[in-house]
């Protein structure tokens, strides 16, 4: 694979997302940012740990190189700033206005010198090898990536099934310690129940044990007479 034209792809497909983020808005805006970052940050990675590497020591292109590092840098800070918001105000908008300046201004660069003396000091094979390598680096990258997006996926959906089975558990055992509540108050209000007419029955034999011996003594009486 052609090494030149591969990064190119790239440009093109991040100078297209820019595009996207300019008439995004909201939640959108932020969706398309992470997108350009997932794309710049993978442009970055293979461009210094194999591109740039074999332009170092060519003096054509040693100095150019240098400051494609630097250029890197900058653009990776700007990307920190921006991820860490939650929302696109204003300060964030002009952020991200400086970035593609600044994204441009290395795309040019890069493909208006850079390039060109690159393809002087490099040979066909030399290209070819550099895109080859480049374009496996990137399919490695993007695999390591998917594999931990399922993995937080994952874990958030353990979170979340957790989570519910807690509150299941919460109102199980809410509901169970009603129902001890509840029988214990109808037991306590059946010992009350039964203690009431426990005094009942005696307070009925006590009448019934007078009422007894005021017949017997009557009948005494009478007798005597």
């Amino acid at each position: 694979m052609d090494a030149f034209q591969l990064l190119k792809a790239d440009h093109q497909k991040v100078a297209q997302l820019f595009d996207q983020l300019e008439s995004a808005s909201g939640k959108a805006k932020l969706q398309v940012f992470q997108q350009i970052q997932t794309e710049l940050e993978l442009h970055t990675h293979v461009e210094e740990t194999i591109f740039y590497p074999a332009l170092e020591k060519p003096k054509p292109t040693h100095d150019l190189t240098l400051e494609a590092y630097e250029e890197h840098d900058v653009v990776k800070k700007l990307l920190a700033e921006l991820s860490r918001a939650r929302t696109p105000n204003d300060e964030w908008e002009a952020q991200a206005k400086v970035l593609r300046e600044n994204v441009e201004h290395h795309v040019e660069e890069e493909e208006g010198e850079l390039f060109p003396k690159a393809e002087d000091v490099l040979s066909q094979d030399d290209i070819e090898d550099l895109g080859d390598r480049m374009a496996a680096e990137k399919q490695r990258q993007q695999g390591r990536q998917a594999t931990k997006t399922r993995s937080t996926s994952k874990k958030a959906a353990k979170g979340s099934t957790k989570s519910a089975g807690a509150a299941k558990k919460s109102t199980k055992g809410a509901a169970k310690k009603a129902g001890r509540s509840s029988k214990k108050a109808a037991k306590k209000a059946s010992k009350k129940g039964g203690a009431r007419k426990s005094a009942s029955q005696s307070a009925s034999r006590s009448t019934a044990a007078k009422t007894a011996r005021k017949s017997r003594s009557k009948k005494s009486a009478a007798k005597k007479r």
